[in-house]
C-alpha cells in the first residue's frame, strides 16, 4: 500500500489519513492534545515503557497539516505565535575568553541538568544562542550536561536524546533487524548537540568531555529512566566538521547518511551528508541490543 510518510517506524498510508479526517469530523470539540492522545490509543502507538507516543503523534499531525492532508483545530498554546529566536529566554552569562591548557581548568565539572532550575535555563539559552542548529526543546528521553571549569565557569553544553529510528550503517554494525531494533532502540542514545562555547579555546577539551561523559551516562540514564545505555551515536555534518574530537575519544566511524530526512519516503528532501559515529559502552553491546526481548 502507498505510504505518505514514516514517523518512528509507523508508515502513514492514505487509509490512515482518511481515518484521521473522520476522527476530526466526528469530534469537532477536540483540541490538538486530545486528538493526539486519542489517536495514539486507537493506533496502539506506545513506547517500550507503555507510554503513548504523544509528542511523536503531535509532530506527525502538524506535518500532515503542513502537507495539506488535514486541517487541525487552532493551537491553544500561548507559545504558538512566539518567534523561534525568542522561544528560549535569555540568561545573563559571562563571555570572557578562555584560552589555556586543559590542566589549568581541572578538575572539569560535568553536571546533569534538571528542570526547572537555573542551570536548565542557562543550558537552554547557551544552546539556543550559540549552536548552529539552535535549540527549542527536547522530545522523549534526554540527558543534558553542563560542563564548567574548577571555578564553575561554563565551558560547554552536551545534549543526548532519542536515537535515530533507522540508519543502515549503524544497524548493520549492531546486527539489528527491524524487530530487534524496535525492541532495544531505547538502549541507544544520540549525541544531538555538542557545544564548546565560542569564546573557549582549550586543546583536547572536547575529547576529554566525551570520554568523561561516556563513563557515567549509562548510570545517569538508569537513575532518570530506570534503564541503562549500551551504545552512543552521533551524526557529524561533513560540510562543517571533521569529527576530530569523536575520533580522539575513540568513537568509531561506521558510515555516512544518504542525505535524506527520516520521514522522506519519496527521496525528494535533500539534507547535508553526515558521518555516523558510534561508541559502545559495554563489551557485549551486541548481545544486549540483539537479544529477543
Amino acid at each position: 500500500m502507498e505510504k505518505i510518510m514514516v514517523k518512528q517506524g509507523r508508515k502513514i498510508t492514505p487509509a490512515d489519513i482518511q481515518f484521521i479526517q473522520r476522527l476530526l469530523a466526528d469530534n469537532p470539540s477536540w483540541g490538538r492534545t486530545r486528538l493526539s492522545k486519542e489517536l495514539c490509543k486507537l493506533w496502539q502507538w506506545y513506547n517500550p515503557n507503555g507510554q503513548i507516543k504523544d509528542m511523536a503523534c503531535r509532530s506527525l499531525l502538524v506535518k500532515l497539516e503542513q502537507a495539506g492532508y488535514i486541517v487541525l483545530p487552532p493551537s491553544q498554546s500561548k507559545w504558538s505565535k512566539v518567534p523561534h529566536n525568542n522561544s528560549i529566554p535569555l540568561v545573563a552569562h559571562m563571555r570572557q575568553e578562555v584560552n589555556c591548557g586543559l590542566k589549568t581548568l581541572m578538575p572539569i565539572q560535568i553536571r546533569t541538568v534538571t528542570q526547572p532550575s537555573s542551570e536548565n535555563a542557562l543550558f537552554n539559552c547557551l544552546l539556543s544562542c550559540y549552536h548552529y542548529l539552535g535549540y527549542r526543546r527536547t522530545v522523549g528521553e534526554n540527558m543534558k550536561y553542563l560542563i564548567s571549569d574548577r571555578t564553575g565557569r561554563p565551558l560547554a553544553c552536551v545534549l543526548f536524546g532519542s536515537a535515530a529510528w533507522k540508519t543502515a550503517p549503524r544497524d548493520t554494525f549492531i546486527g539489528w533487524d527491524r524487530q530487534r531494533r524496535e525492541k532495544t532502540l531505547r538502549y541507544v542514545t544520540n549525541n544531538m548537540r555538542f557545544l564548546i562555547l565560542p569564546w573557549v579555546r582549550v586543546p583536547h577539551l572536547a575529547s576529554h568531555i566525551l570520554s568523561q561523559i561516556s563513563r557515567r551516562i549509562s548510570k545517569d540514564f538508569t537513575v532518570k529512566y530506570a534503564h541503562p545505555i549500551y551504545l552512543l551515536e552521533t551524526f557529524v555534518d561533513r560540510s562543517r566538521f571533521r569529527g576530530v574530537c569523536y575520533r580522539a575519544a575513540n568513537w568509531r566511524l561506521v558510515g555516512q547518511t544518504k542525505g535524506r530526512t527520516r520521514n522522506d519516503c519519496s527521496n525528494t528532501i535533500k539534507v547535508a551528508l553526515k558521518d555516523i559515529y558510534l561508541y559502545p559502552l559495554v563489551k557485549n553491546f551486541r548481545k544486549e541490543l540483539c537479544h529477543d526481548a
